[in-house]
């Protein structure tokens, strides 16, 4: 790899470079270290058809030398032509230089992504650059922030006021811009820590929260901020226990009951197996039982039709009791709502109540179906014990 000394009238800089901001406080100091020690390394350069040469990298090297008054500046020349092997080589080489912005890296990144010259891939790139997959992708997502912020945005991870680091951007990231941006700006101006911009992001994240509370919420200073996910955080936990114990308790009344059900069940058929015996018994046998059903059967038959009630035929009395016992089975004894119970329905967010409600009703209106038809079962008794 030769060095040469080149005409600094003769090279240009590469205006489509990757790195464009120089500080002026930097490029001073660099002028007297160049004036006391000499320019310690060279700068690149690349052939040009017109027979002059393009700075591939050095730019800042080369403004303080020109600056100086040096007419002759050290150069490597390349010979390369491509365009996508020179932006790379030009990202590389400012990696591993200070001053380079995380804005210039997100640019870089998404130009070698998106530029029609380009059209890489994350992946191409970080094995190109040796730098992660995440770290190419995390970079890119500054750029979803508005100049205003992307002015404050600096190296390092150092908290500083009215300046962002990359940390404190990436939980805003998947905001909508009028609260991303705003936001970025609070957390610079009150130099709000990584972990308080997390909590911050996550109220803002909240469906439940409606856009006009949040748009309010953005004329607090951050400690207000703080305040308000603090609040934000203790309702939320007292949601999620009082829905814990509803849950507990319905899980709770469901087991009763289907212990009260197991048991009422097995109460009916003890009675019907009973009442069967006894019936064996006042026929003689069980066979003689079956032989008079029949006979019953055949003669209702033959018989003119007669008025029949949902629960069995008038010469099968025991089918009725026995809908009538299988029912009560199936009810749980009444149990009044406990107080705890009562105080939940205070609770209920305003989307459950509609449904809770209808269930209500499903419920009123089946207990109107057995109370009107069983009703109607009583007064048929009763106009029979009258004749």
């Amino acid at each position: 790899m030769d060095i040469i000394e080149l005409p600094i009238q003769l090279i240009d800089e590469d205006k489509d470079q990757p790195r464009y901001q120089f500080a002026e406080e930097s490029l001073q100091e660099l002028m007297q270290s160049i004036d006391e020690l000499g320019l310690l390394s060279p700068i690149k350069v690349r052939t040009m058809p017109d027979g002059r040469y393009k700075i591939i990298y050095g730019n800042r090297r080369y403004k303080a030398t020109k600056m100086l008054g040096r007419t002759t500046i050290p150069c490597i020349v390349s010979n390369v032509t491509d365009d996508l092997e020179i932006y790379l080589e030009q990202i590389a080489e400012n990696l591993t230089r200070e001053g380079f912005s995380p804005i210039e890296e997100a640019e870089a990144f998404d130009k070698l992504l998106n530029d029609s010259r380009f059209r890489s891939s994350t992946k191409f790139l970080s094995n190109k650059l040796g730098k992660p997959e995440s770290y190419i992708k995390n970079k890119c997502e500054l750029l979803k922030f508005s100049n205003a912020v992307k002015k404050l945005i600096v190296s390092g991870t150092d908290i500083r006021k009215d300046k962002l680091t990359e940390d404190q951007l990436l939980p805003l990231k998947d905001l909508p811009m009028e609260h991303r941006d705003s936001l970025a700006l609070i957390a610079a101006r009150d130099e709000l820590p990584v972990s308080d911009i997390k909590k911050i992001a996550k109220l803002f994240k909240d469906k439940s929260i409606s856009a006009s509370t949040k748009d309010k919420l953005l004329l607090k200073t951050g400690s207000g901020l703080i305040e308000t996910w603090s609040v934000y955080e203790q309702n939320r936990k007292e949601r999620a226990k009082a829905d814990a114990e509803r849950k507990s308790e319905e899980e709770s009344v469901k087991a009763t009951t289907a212990a009260g059900i197991n048991a009422a069940s097995k109460d009916a058929d003890d009675v019907n197996a009973a009442a069967q015996t006894a019936a064996n018994l006042a026929n003689g046998s069980s066979a003689a039982a079956v032989s008079a059903t029949e006979s019953s059967a055949a003669a209702a038959s033959a018989a003119p039709s007669t008025a029949k009630s949902s629960y069995g035929t008038a010469d099968s009395p025991a089918l009725i009791q026995s809908n009538l016992l299988h029912l009560l089975s199936q009810i749980p004894a009444h149990e009044p709502l406990t107080p705890k119970v009562m105080r939940s329905i205070d609770q209920l967010h305003p989307d459950d109540s509609l449904g809770f409600i209808d269930t209500i009703d499903q419920l009123l209106d089946m207990l109107d179906q057995y109370s009107a038809e069983w009703s109607s079962v009583k007064e048929i008794i009763l106009a029979n014990l009258k004749k």
